[in-house]
């Protein structure tokens, strides 16, 4: 029983410090919040990137009703974990809205990590849940399928039954592995 009172002890403990650290990271990024012409800057640099290095990235840009990019998300964690950053939802060439992306991970993991992540809205239903929505949490609502090398491979515009696909690119740091699942995406209007 004393056991048990422990492990719940310290359940709650890791959900109040994760709590804090997300509550912590949300008031820095606010305060950090890049001007709307640096996030554009650094969207549209990302974007050429991605799709001057991934064929199937580019394919899908241009079927894809909407691109989130997030092109500068910071990760860093000691058990505790938060990542943050911002981006632009873009139609065409066109920049339709900015947003911010935070979560909150616990587990084995130490380090930093800096990387980049585009969500491609396949569908207008998709794209009507993200605008509307009052806060979007990756892994509920529209269904998201994470392209790794492989499936960029096989992937055809004809092959499509997803209404979100993601790209994670431009990894840099030491920390392993990146997860975008229960990432909560809300719209923001920078300064």
């Amino acid at each position: 029983m004393n056991q048990m009172k422990f492990s719940l002890t310290m359940v709650l403990a890791q959900t109040a410090s994760t709590l804090a650290i997300l509550i912590t990271v949300n008031a820095q990024a606010a305060s950090l919040a890049p001007s709307a012409a640096e996030i554009d800057r650094k969207v549209s640099s990302a974007l050429s990137q991605l799709y001057s290095h991934n064929e199937a990235a580019r394919a899908l840009g241009s079927k894809a009703k909407g691109v989130l990019v997030f092109p500068d998300i910071r990760k860093g964690a000691f058990i505790l974990g938060a990542q943050y950053g911002y981006g632009a939802l873009r139609t065409g060439r066109k920049t339709i809205g900015y947003y911010r992306t935070a979560a909150g991970s616990y587990g084995f993991q130490a380090g930093v990590k800096k990387f980049g992540y585009a969500l491609f809205f396949m569908t207008p239903s998709a794209l009507r849940y993200l605008e509307n929505s009052a806060g979007w949490a990756i892994g509920t609502g529209p269904s998201v399928v994470v392209v790794d090398q492989g499936m960029a491979r096989s992937l055809t515009t004809t092959s499509l039954r997803s209404d979100v696909y993601a790209f994670v690119f431009d990894q840099k740091g030491l920390m392993g592995g990146i997860g975008i699942e229960g990432s909560k995406i809300t719209k923001v209007t920078p300064g």
